[in-house]
């Protein structure tokens, strides 16, 4: 019973447990096999010929398992921005339950990250990002997300006191008038948040809350999703960065969010993990690392955990 229960487990969550699948199906015999087909229904299937056989929706969602690793390894020993023009392309033929991906890259890269990020889409796809950006999306979306892949924010210390007041107030009615023109295709909107610098919309963002009494995040609801993801990618990131691993790690994960565990823990170790897990453990309660060992298995929990645990 508990070799069963291991192999039921060595199955169950993100990553396959490769040892305990070794250690207890290699060795095992036809009637301890049998046994097994019989007490995991949510495997297998009693067929009405009489025999269990694989459930395919468990094995196509066992495939994504067994690569997680191999996926993860293949990313991690890749150029960054090699790295980020093939997130890039790939959340662009997902379509756009994966465009976060694209305002994720665009926003919290610094302008050199995000310009060699672009030549490599050159190298890669004969293509620049921004042409294939707007080819690809055709929704409200698509010109926030051209001129946010398009940028090269200026990344020092000044900030125009007077113009983040401005902008806070142009960008505090154009939310409250959402119901007339959704904000995202205002094009004052995207000049602010595609153009300024993440200093000056910090200052934009404290400014706002005197004028709105509320905080961005809490005047923009899920049907802003992508103007949401990208104010907190511009300006708190490191607590974007925990919900998107927390989701990753959810009993109901989506098979693309799913993809965020790895995602953001390849892309950010030698960036600002130690951030990234100060800010998960003050909004969750638990420890990044303690986290992934409970949820994840085998070489891939084993590979993301040195991951967030080696000194940068």
């Amino acid at each position: 019973m508990a070799d069963l229960e291991a192999l039921a487990k060595a199955f169950t969550g993100l990553g396959i447990d490769e040892k305990s699948l070794i250690e207890n199906l290699g060795k095992s015999h036809p009637e301890h096999r049998a046994l097994f087909r019989k007490r995991t229904p949510h495997f297998f299937i009693e067929d009405e010929r009489s025999f269990e056989r694989w459930n395919d929706h468990c094995v196509r969602l066992l495939k994504h398992e067994f690569v997680r690793f191999k996926n993860a390894l293949v990313l991690w020993a890749m150029h960054p921005w090699e790295r980020d023009a093939r997130l890039v392309k790939e959340a662009l033929k997902k379509g756009p339950q994966s465009y976060g991906v694209i305002v994720e890259i665009a926003c919290t890269r610094s302008s050199e990250e995000l310009l060699g990020a672009r030549k490599a889409y050159h190298s890669l796809f004969d293509q620049c990002i921004e042409e294939d950006v707007a080819t690809h999306i055709h929704g409200s979306e698509r010109k926030l997300l051209v001129a946010l892949v398009s940028a090269y924010r200026y990344e020092g210390p000044k900030v125009k006191e007077d113009a983040a007041k401005s902008e806070a107030k142009i960008l505090a009615n154009a939310i409250k008038n959402g119901h007339k023109k959704n904000p995202i295709e205002d094009d004052e909107v995207i000049r602010i948040l595609s153009t300024r610098s993440k200093a000056h919309l910090k200052v934009v963002y404290k400014h706002y809350k005197e004028v709105s009494g509320n905080i961005i995040h809490e005047d923009l609801d899920a049907s802003d999703l992508i103007l949401k993801e990208t104010v907190e990618c511009l300006c708190s990131p490191h607590a974007y960065f925990s919900k998107v691993l927390d989701e990753a790690m959810s009993s109901d994960a989506h098979k693309n969010s799913k993809k965020g565990l790895t995602r953001v823990i390849v892309t950010r170790a030698d960036v600002d993990m130690k951030e990234i897990k100060e800010e998960y453990m003050k909004l969750f309660g638990v420890s990044l690392s303690k986290k992934i060992e409970e949820k994840a298995n085998g070489n891939y929990r084993d590979f993301l955990v040195t991951l967030i645990t080696r000194d940068n």
